[in-house]
């Protein structure tokens, strides 16, 4: 059994700093890093960028909607051209401050992550995006759902993600923010659903019914309540259970 586990990081911007990068970073094997257009901006790029990196810690962009009052997690009307041209110009300025020069993964941010869900031609602008960056990016994308197809189709290489600190639908699909019951904070509770995930490929549904998931991933918020401790009590409890957690970009076929 094997798992990479992801948390998304650097979302400060200017004096407003993230409380829990340093907290967590010990605990997760991916990062994706804001990119400046929902948070971050270059100074917290490159500080974030050089954590994962003296952590062993695999980089990757999170790049968002052109929102930062609303954190990228407000639907835009924009075109599929505007989408890949702000995914190019986010994807090539994170990769600039890796020191070899090279990103592992891309994981689009809030609105435009659920936009891909559901939407080919915004799964067809992070693809045309990834293509003209660097074709070996590994695309994070929600297990089960139809951008998972769409990418492949495309010849990308992608990894299934599920939520440790989110609950879904009876489609696998992720439960709105706004709904009671959407964000999981329970330390007790996301350890249980992510080691059943990960052991049985399976996990609960808001409605209770079993949901079929194969995550190759499992991502985390770092503005979830109590993150770091979340992280700490998931990455002990899959190291007890013999789960190899290790970044994607070491075993992910493709």
């Amino acid at each position: 059994m094997r798992v990479d586990l992801n948390c998304d990081m650097g979302e400060g911007f200017g004096a407003y700093a993230p409380g829990n990068d340093r907290d967590l970073i010990g605990c997760v094997t991916s990062a994706n890093i804001a990119c400046g257009f929902h948070a971050g901006d270059p100074g917290w790029m490159r500080t974030t960028v050089a954590l994962a990196e003296a952590h062993g810690v695999a980089v990757g962009a999170h790049p968002g909607l052109p929102d930062l009052r609303g954190f990228g997690r407000r639907t835009l009307d924009a075109t599929p051209a505007e989408i890949r041209d702000d995914l190019v110009y986010q994807i090539g300025a994170l990769t600039a401050f890796t020191a070899g020069k090279r990103l592992q993964h891309v994981k689009p941010h809030g609105a435009l992550y659920a936009m891909a869900v559901r939407r080919a031609d915004v799964a067809g602008a992070v693809a045309d995006a990834i293509q003209a960056v660097d074709q070996r990016l590994i695309l994070v994308v929600l297990a089960g759902s139809p951008w998972e197809r769409w990418s492949r189709e495309r010849g990308l290489r992608v990894a299934r993600e599920a939520f440790a600190d989110r609950a879904v639908d009876a489609r696998g699909g992720l439960v709105p923010r706004g709904r009671p019951g959407s964000v999981l904070t329970d330390a007790q509770e996301v350890v249980e659903r992510s080691l059943r995930l990960v052991i049985e490929h399976r996990v609960a549904a808001i409605t209770g019914e079993d949901v079929e998931v194969h995550a190759d991933t499992i991502g985390l918020h770092g503005d979830t309540p109590g993150a770091p401790a979340l992280a700490a009590a998931l990455k002990n409890a899959l190291d007890r259970a013999g789960v190899d957690v290790a970044p994607l970009g070491r075993w992910l076929a493709g």
